[in-house]
């Protein structure tokens, strides 16, 4: 199986609602790194996993979607906690949905919250090998 990753970094806000997590319930930024891994068990016909190139792309464009925003504002977060493993699932399907390249077998989106705090979500695509 290869596996070829890409990462972003930008800044975003949220606020944690449901719960008492102290100061995570009020508007704060946090410096994300999103990263995503795609699996698959064929190169393509020039020898590459996936278009590199293509791949940047659609992190950019997710990276732009999130950058200087307020999760808790956007569509995709109504009636959600905004937490990393909510993130990475939102993320993972969207990139999956957009990624031309068949031959991809699973998507694991992971964003880090800081130095030390990640989450993933791993979604299997229909379709690779």
């Amino acid at each position: 199986m290869y596996k070829l990753a890409v990462q972003r970094d930008f800044v975003g806000q949220h606020f944690l609602i449901g719960g008492d997590w102290g100061p995570e319930n009020e508007w704060h930024s946090h410096h994300y790194r999103l990263e995503f891994q795609l699996e698959g068990a064929e190169l393509n016909e020039h020898g590459y996993l996936v278009d590199i190139v293509h791949v940047e792309e659609l992190l950019e464009e997710l990276a732009a979607r999130y950058r200087d925003k307020t999760l808790n504002d956007l569509p995709e977060f109504d009636g959600l906690n905004p937490s990393i493993e909510h993130f990475c699932r939102i993320v993972a399907i969207s990139f999956s949905e957009e990624l031309n390249a068949d031959n991809i077998s699973a998507v694991t989106a992971r964003i880090w919250e800081n130095d030390i705090a990640w989450a993933s979500y791993r979604m299997e695509r229909n379709g690779g090998y």
